[in-house]
């Protein structure tokens, strides 16, 4: 089977193994569509010591398993879970003692012929949903999770800083809540989207320090915590939704004496990202900078690593070139 893997180089090769099902209760998935995010950029920088075939976003149809599953076009949820751990019993998945991760943690990912998943993972795909809003799905789910983790009143001052492709997702659900909803922007294009969306883009020096009521930290690396933590006020919130390369460095004291709630925000609801690109309630389409061809994948892994760069998606090859 051709994929994309990386082993300390990223490359594509030929011989890579075809997934076996382990249980009546896994699909083979073919991948129509694929999304690089920031966490692919960072195994492929070291984090998490990762070695195998990447990818996590996607939209794909399935080939092979549960008869009940043939055919339909699907996205699936990224954690494994055992089913039996105590978080597992709780309906806790994302947060199983025993998980692998779909592209990042001991399960190979989707950037290849085809993947698996077990079928308690995947969602069907409504024909209102195109493949290139479906291959959103992930990301969209983990900026809802936001809203799961934190009360979030219409009376709360909110402030987005990470105007990526995370960042903007975060800001387009939190709108949907009806608090006042600002994003940090650095750059012209992010500004652009934000308008149209009708969600104010503001430069760091119009935000005064310690006046925010929750600050949501979409950066991608370490500085970004620092950051929130001079926006927030007293008794604030800071979410965190970046996976860090490197340890934030931050006055932990201000926490203590200010009373500040950090959050940890991971994996999210999927049911509820479908419906909202179903209802067309989220704009994604307008967040793709790029589409590759998998035989492209080095020119859209040093596409997707550019600064500003938003959504590049991967499409399948018929003909990969391999080493």
């Amino acid at each position: 089977m051709r994929a994309v893997i990386f082993d300390g180089t990223l490359r594509v090769v030929s011989d890579a193994p075809e997934p076996v099902l382990q249980s009546d209760a896994e699909v083979v998935i073919q991948p129509r569509l694929m999304g690089i995010c920031n966490t692919d950029l960072e195994l492929t920088r070291g984090y998490k010591d990762f070695s195998g075939i990447l990818g996590h976003e996607f939209v794909g149809k399935v080939v092979a398993g549960d008869p009940a599953w043939i055919g339909r076009r699907v996205v699936g949820e990224i954690s494994l879970a055992c089913g039996e751990c105590d978080f597992c019993r709780r309906n806790v998945p994302s947060q199983c003692r025993n998980r692998t991760t779909l592209g990042i943690w001991q399960h190979p990912g989707v950037f290849a012929d085809y993947a698996s998943l077990p079928t308690a993972n995947l969602k069907a795909v409504d024909d209102r949903i195109s493949d290139r809003a479906a291959v959103f799905v992930e990301p969209l789910a983990a900026c809802l999770q936001i809203t799961e983790a934190v009360h979030i009143s219409p009376r709360d001052r909110v402030v987005v800083i990470g105007a990526g492709k995370m960042g903007l997702l975060a800001a387009q659900v939190l709108k949907l809540t009806g608090a006042d909803v600002r994003v940090i922007v650095r750059r012209e294009r992010p500004a652009r989207l934000l308008s149209g969306w009708r969600i104010p883009a503001v430069e760091r020096a119009a935000v005064a320090d310690k006046s925010i009521d929750i600050v949501v930290d979409c950066t991608g690396n370490e500085s970004g915590f620092a950051e929130a933590l001079q926006m927030v006020r007293a008794r604030g919130t800071i979410v965190l939704k970046s996976t860090y390369a490197h340890l934030p460095t931050a006055d932990l004291t201000r926490v203590v004496v200010d009373e500040i709630t950090v959050v940890g925000s991971r994996c999210g609801p999927f049911e509820a990202a479908l419906r909202l690109l179903a209802h067309g309630l989220i704009d994604v389409e307008s967040m793709i900078d790029a589409e590759y061809s998998l035989d492209e994948v080095l020119a859209a892994f040093d596409s997707a690593a550019q600064p500003g760069a938003l959504k590049v998606l991967l499409t399948p090859a018929s003909e990969w070139p391999v080493t």
